[in-house]
């Protein structure tokens, strides 16, 4: 199922744009993002096809069944509340049936969860992303060689240091476990090349060293260590890094670099628009999405605040929420048998 497949046969229910331009965000430079809410052919909705979702490739057009729509209503999912607030001049096709779902019967204080945890997955992303600037990886992937070290008296030295400084040659090498000794083994040299030694690792993306018969009496020539978990972590934090380099938003990237502030301020703005708007629910009991302090906002998706300014700004929004959530006349949570009832009678009608 793609989307084109869902408009060719009519099977749209609401269609808005979403994103900066329905927040009133958008600047020259904004993409047009698109969401919207379809329901499934009869035999796939009965059968065993069914689609809770339905997105292009770059995820800049996404689609929910309606009773997937539904649900994320129920839980307060912030993306999803937004869709169904979206302001008049950006709903681009809305189905009758669609009126039946009002924004007021899905606000609640479940938002106070949803919004700000939200909003905290955002600063998590923001500090990622600091961390990744201030700490580029080097495109030469480290080996497990790199985290080995040899024990030289009360010191540690780096294997691949002592293999230069000794000339030995890491396939010569054999090791054997040392008993109750997490990472450490005894080693050997074959300098003749004749008993048959593995080596430390055996080939260049090796995740674990190598171990070896050694005859009997052979000489010890020292002890290895070896950080396995760290290589392990290395690895993790080296693809996660070179992923990031190759989907990241070069533009975006760029406005981070030249700002300065080592964090990324598209995301900040997102944290403190979160949390404003949780702010309002819990205070006014609606949603209105289409911002009134786009210069804020603005001004720190262009990085002229401080990051920690920012996070005093956050932990500001976050304490009157909670003054806000205890005094809201907002339910716990959505009438979950209503919007059941309502979905139903949409189904009915949809697929009388």
């Amino acid at each position: 199922m793609t989307i084109q497949n869902l408009k060719s046969q009519n099977l749209i229910l609401f269609e808005v744009i979403s994103g900066s331009r329905s927040f009133g965000l958008n600047t020259p430079t904004s993409d047009t993002d698109i969401k919207g809410v379809y329901y499934l052919p009869k035999e796939k909705f009965f059968g065993l096809d069914y689609i809770p979702q339905v997105s292009n490739e770059t995820n800049d057009e996404v689609y929910y069944e309606i009773g997937r729509f539904v649900e994320l209503l129920l839980k307060n999912n912030p993306n999803i509340l937004e869709i169904l607030a979206s302001p008049e001049d950006c709903i681009l096709y809305k189905h009758p049936l669609m009126e039946r779902l009002q924004l007021g019967d899905f606000l609640s204080k479940l938002c106070k969860d949803s919004f700000a945890g939200y909003a905290i997955t955002q600063i998590k992303k923001a500090r990622g992303l600091n961390k990744k600037i201030v700490n580029p990886m080097p495109k030469e992937k480290k080996n497990l060689l790199d985290f080995c070290y040899v024990l030289n008296g009360y010191e540690t030295v780096s294997l691949l240091a002592f293999l230069k400084e000794n000339n030995w040659n890491q396939e010569q090498i054999g090791l054997v476990n040392l008993p109750n000794s997490k990472g450490m083994f005894a080693m050997f040299y074959d300098e003749n090349k004749i008993l048959g030694y593995k080596g430390i690792i055996q080939k260049e993306t090796s995740n674990e060293v190598s171990l070896s018969s050694i005859p009997k009496d052979e000489k010890l020539m020292g002890y290895l260590s070896c950080n396995q978990d760290g290589y392990s972590k290395y690895c993790k934090e080296y693809t996660e890094y070179w992923n990031w380099i190759e989907k990241r938003n070069e533009d975006r990237y760029n406005t981070n670099q030249q700002h300065g502030k080592n964090y990324d301020s598209k995301n900040m703005m997102h944290t403190i628009r979160l949390l404003q708007t949780a702010e309002q629910i819990l205070s006014t009991g609606k949603l209105n999405i289409r911002v009134s302090n786009r210069d804020e906002l603005l001004d720190i998706k262009a990085g002229n605040k401080e990051y920690d300014d920012l996070l005093e700004m956050a932990d500001q929004l976050i304490a009157s929420i909670e003054s806000h959530y205890v005094t809201s006349n907002l339910p716990e949570k959505p009438d979950e048998e209503k919007a059941v009832q309502t979905i139903i009678k949409i189904r009915e009608e949809l697929y009388k």
